[in-house]
């Protein structure tokens, strides 16, 4: 049976924690102690079959500037599905439970795709941010060329120009 829990970090029980957290190292070979905290402190959907987690998706607030406007963003962060598990729609259950909590919470959502997972999210109704990505750092805004053409938009009511530029908050680990 394949039952959905959604909820913030507190709630979600140290099983299903620490069941996430092995799902994504097993699934991202360059997953990182960063990367799992970036995962916390937000609200998470979890996807079980039977007394397994076979899914994990989170959404936590982060800052995000535009046009000289900063956005409280639903971020979506740490997003698999078990390898043997793809396919079946498990994804689609985690990302509509997030992007539910950005359209209730959330004047925008963001997030870091990956190659495989671009397709995914645009299908999806994400954007794809075509203008320059960068960060503000404790020595001021740097860009961040790496991430340009990787970062996604659900901009919901938030009328934003893709092709200007996206300015994250800081913060430890991969800024995006």
């Amino acid at each position: 049976m394949t039952m959905l829990r959604v909820g913030h970090t507190a709630e979600i029980g140290e099983r299903a924690l620490s069941a996430s957290r092995a799902l994504l190292y097993a699934t991202f070979d360059d997953m990182t102690e960063d990367d799992w905290e970036h995962a916390l402190g937000g609200v998470h959907a979890v996807v079980w079959e039977d007394d397994e987690v076979i899914g994990h998706a989170s959404v936590v607030q982060r800052r995000l500037m535009v046009g000289g406007r900063v956005f409280r963003t639903g971020y979506v962060e740490a997003v698999a599905v078990r390898a043997d598990r793809r396919g079946l729609g498990h994804g689609a259950m985690l990302m509509e439970a997030v992007e539910e909590v950005i359209a209730r919470a959330f004047e925008l959502g963001a997030l870091g795709a990956t190659d495989d997972g671009l397709g995914f999210y645009t299908t999806r109704g994400w954007q794809p941010w075509r203008g320059v990505t960068s960060a503000l750092t404790p020595t001021g805004v740097v860009r961040t060329p790496d991430e340009d053409g990787c970062i996604l938009v659900l901009p919901g009511a938030a009328g934003l120009d893709l092709d200007g530029e996206i300015t994250c908050d800081w913060r430890g680990g991969d800024v995006w």
